[in-house]
């Protein structure tokens, strides 16, 4: 992944979610772990997914992460306040898609970047299954 700002098309709804800088997630060079990235773009995912889609959804459909690709731009020290992750779809191939998070200080500041590959499954199979067209709407620009 090239060093690019990652920027939302514009007929994606971005999705906001404030992270939290704990303790635990400083390392010894004083900022945020790199493994902690890896972890923040898989739950700002599933952050996405929650808010949008009721319990029913939920409870037929799951995503599984294929891989995440992280670009790390700025660290984050451990009293940074204010630091967000915005998260968008790209487009379907068949049970599979894109999501791209940045993750900005508080100043707005580009810290990292992130791609993750997800397949969407059955829960009770886990079987992978094609993006149906009734769910893409819901990741649109409202």
């Amino acid at each position: 992944m090239a060093r690019t700002p990652l920027t939302p098309r514009e007929d994606r709804e971005v999705f906001v979610v404030p992270l939290d800088i704990r303790p635990e997630h400083i390392d010894a060079n004083g900022h945020v772990n790199n493994v902690v990235y890896v972890g923040w773009l898989q739950d700002v995912g599933m952050a996405h997914w929650n808010a949008r889609f009721d319990t029913e959804t939920r409870a037929r459909w799951s995503w599984v992460a294929l891989r995440h690709e992280i670009d790390y731009l700025r660290g984050i020290g451990p009293d940074a306040q204010g630091v967000v992750a915005r998260t968008w779809v790209g487009d379907p191939a068949g049970p599979r898609f894109n999501r791209y998070v940045r993750i900005e200080d508080g100043e707005g500041r580009l810290c990292a970047q992130g791609v993750s590959e997800w397949c969407l499954v059955d829960v009770r199979t886990l079987r992978p299954q094609r993006i149906p067209a009734t769910m893409l709407p819901t990741f649109e620009r409202r």
